[in-house]
């Protein structure tokens, strides 16, 4: 971004324009910027995935994307509903980059509701369009922007994905530009883990662990040049409870019966009952119904359905 905040617009010849895209089968002829691009030096991993994403899914890109920022390592993404702005909000809290691709005008927020990370990524990153401002945002825009997402990333990262999505084409288009594909597993009977599932029978790479995953991640990288930082930031980042506010953590500190039917909580919903199962016997399930609702009105459980709760470890929308 200039001194005014003014969109720039680089062409290829432009000793700005990112490299990475240099390479890339059909580069984009211009690209217009808010803010900067990422920096060629930096590694570079793009987190996509589900809009529609369950609470599992906006944990693993919550940790995924705090664990990359402490690292110092740049996460791109497309700003959409669910994965993508969850994986970019946790890099830019967690102090590090971020930078948007969108299938619009780099001056239009889309969607609307992630206002305030389009309002951060201007100042903790950029976004990037190769479409010139005021342009809508339309279907057809997308497909052509996830080859600016995968090919501005050293490796790409699918947090859920459905059979047929979006997301399999930025990875068919990162498998065409010779990026490596990371896929975080599911169940087998999740349809938002179907298409990752489909992809681990492919071929791609298995993310189950973050410390592994930075590994392999560092290799990758300094067979390009790069250098990932082995600060141990990335461990200490999995290992605290990112989503957890200062307040949140006091009030569970200060509430050993609301911290017991926290910890009884998990991704997959269940019924007060089940939920009593998991807690020791003199834990009525009146009592429980009462802590959860506790729960839900802090942001730490969500109930997805009329009497069934999950825990909610991200307070991104």
């Amino acid at each position: 971004m200039d001194e005014n905040g003014a969109i720039r617009v680089l062409r290829q010849r432009d000793r700005e324009y990112p490299e990475r895209l240099r390479e890339i089968p059909n580069p984009p002829k211009e690209l217009y910027v808010l803010g900067r691009v990422p920096e060629e030096q930096i590694p570079t991993v793009a987190i996509i995935g589900a809009r529609d994403c369950s609470e599992y899914g906006k944990y693993v890109a919550s940790g995924l994307g705090a664990a990359l920022g402490h690292s110092g390592i740049q996460v791109v993404s497309g700003m959409a509903r669910g994965i993508d702005g969850i994986g970019q909000e946790a890099a830019l809290d967690a102090g590090g980059s971020s930078f948007a691709v969108l299938g619009c005008g780099v001056d239009i927020c889309y969607p609307a509701g992630n206002r305030r990370l389009y309002e951060k990524l201007r100042t903790g990153g950029g976004i990037l369009s190769e479409y010139p401002p005021e342009t809508p945002p339309r279907p057809g825009h997308f497909p052509p922007r996830n080859r600016i997402v995968s090919g501005l990333s050293d490796a790409v990262v699918v947090v859920e994905a459905r059979e047929k999505s979006g997301t399999l084409i930025t990875v068919d288009m990162a498998l065409e530009q010779g990026r490596e594909v990371y896929v975080v597993p599911g169940r087998v009977t999740d349809p938002l883990s179907s298409g990752c599932n489909r992809l681990l029978k492919l071929g791609a790479g298995l993310l189950l662990d973050q410390g592994e995953f930075m590994d392999e991640l560092r290799q990758i990288c300094e067979k390009k040049g790069l250098r990932v930082e082995d600060n141990g930031a990335a461990k200490d980042a999995e290992q605290e409870d990112a989503g957890l506010t200062e307040v949140q953590s006091a009030l569970l500190a200060e509430r050993p019966e609301l911290m017991a039917v926290y910890r009884a909580l998990d991704f997959t919903p269940g019924s007060v009952e089940q939920i009593r199962g998991r807690l020791p016997k003199q834990y009525r399930e009146e009592q429980i119904s009462v802590h959860l609702i506790r729960l839900c009105m802090e942001k730490l459980a969500v109930q997805v359905s009329p009497g069934q709760f999950c825990v909610c470890r991200s307070t991104f929308g």
